[in-house]
């Protein structure tokens, strides 16, 4: 599919996976709505690639609306990435035996909302949209992007929330595709695995944690770069006979328990 000149939509844009996805996206001369909650941030990556802001909570049905109508204001939307989440831990269950250490119940179902539901809301509005664009000449109305994680498969202690939001999102992969290829519509997932963003701040400290973290990946022995997954969302965009799949890319890690 050929991205040039055509409306893109990226969650989670202002910073990490999502600002690389968007730069590469811009790259290839797409129009870049940038869709992120972080305004500063965003509003500067937006006027750096000549994309477009647009502040999106992916919690709130009426925002995604607002960013999908925005992305098809110039061109009509044919790639969709879906990079905003959340992360956390807890265990199950406490030490003391009481229901009051166990896992609170409220941050679970807001890692689902963010995650998985968020993500859902996303494309069911963008391929909604997308349905109604004039085919390529093979058919094909637009493509979307969605971020897993290794988690969804290796989840360590104290991920159960994150596990589960990431898992739904592979396991929706191949139903969803099949949903959306009536309309010429490919859905795929990446599974990213230890990434360098800003969660792990900065600073000595922070640079002898990523190292410490990087050892344990088979090889390359270091964290992957977020232009390294920009890479492969591209490619998911660009090629066709990529569908209904999810790729993990991690550099060979399997995560242990802890």
């Amino acid at each position: 599919m050929d991205i040039s000149g055509a409306g893109a939509l990226v969650t989670g844009a202002a910073s990490g996976i999502g600002a690389a996805v968007a730069r590469r996206l811009a790259a290839e001369g797409a129009h870049v709505v940038v869709a992120d909650m972080q305004e500063e941030k965003g509003r500067e990556l937006a006027a750096e690639i000549g994309g477009v802001f647009v502040r999106v909570d992916v919690t709130e049905t009426d925002q995604i609306g607002e960013a999908v109508a925005e992305a098809t204001r110039t061109a009509p939307l044919r790639a969709v990435v879906n990079s905003a989440g959340i992360g956390g831990a807890q265990r199950t269950i406490g030490r003391d035996g009481t229901l009051g250490s166990a896992h609170d119940l409220a941050a679970f179902s807001r890692i689902i909302a963010i995650n998985l539901i968020g993500t859902f809301d996303v494309v069911r509005q963008a391929a909604t949209a997308m349905s109604t664009n004039e085919p390529d000449a093979n058919g094909q109305r637009g493509a979307i992007v969605n971020m897993a994680s290794v988690a969804a498969f290796d989840g360590q202690i104290g991920q159960a929330a994150y596990s589960a939001s990431k898992g739904g999102v592979v396991g929706m992969t191949l139903p969803v595709a099949r949903d959306l290829s009536a309309s010429g519509i490919r859905l795929n997932t990446v599974a990213p695995g230890l990434i360098d963003t800003p969660i792990y701040g900065e600073g000595r400290e922070a640079e002898e944690f990523k190292a410490q973290l990087g050892s344990h990946v088979l090889f390359p022995k270091r964290l992957g770069l977020p232009e390294e997954l920009a890479s492969v969302v591209l490619e998911f965009l660009r090629n066709d006979y990529l569908n209904a799949e999810t790729v993990r890319v991690d550099g060979g890690i399997r995560m242990p328990p802890r």
